[in-house]
């Protein structure tokens, strides 16, 4: 089983994006184990992020892929990880330099999201990229 942590700043607070972030989890249930920890500010993102010897962070300025560069780029992390992926977004002032200096950037686009958007956005391309891996026609 695939496990991934997704570590970021603050709380899901509109109804809609926290269920439509359940929905995806739940989606995924069968295929991924998802850790969902939100911290209460950039200092304790900064102290969970120190724990894991690896990490990619969602931000404007990474690497783009289409929806199928993402699903091989995840399968091939999932793959030189041990099955274990962590993913890190930021809160309003985005992720401070020290953390992204550790990770490895990616984006899911030049646009800018809400951090609260990023999430639901995330979680939905990682099912997708799922999905693509296993050839199912979600992606078409």
């Amino acid at each position: 089983m695939l496990k991934l942590k997704l570590i970021g700043v603050g709380k899901t607070k509109e109804k809609w994006l926290h269920d439509g972030m359940n929905e995806y989890i739940k989606r995924l249930k069968s295929s991924v184990q998802i850790e969902a920890m939100w911290a209460k500010d950039d200092a304790q993102l900064m102290e969970w992020t120190q724990k894991e010897n690896h990490y990619l962070c969602m931000d404007p300025s990474g690497q783009t892929f289409t929806s199928e560069e993402f699903s091989l780029f995840l399968m091939r992390q999932w793959e030189a990880r041990g099955s274990r992926l962590t993913m890190v977004i930021g809160g309003a002032e985005g992720l401070k330099p020290e953390l992204k200096q550790r990770g490895v950037l990616i984006s899911l686009s030049p646009l800018t999201f809400t951090h609260q958007i990023t999430r639901l956005v995330l979680i939905e391309q990682i099912y997708r990229a799922i999905e693509i891996d296993k050839g199912s026609l979600y992606h078409k």
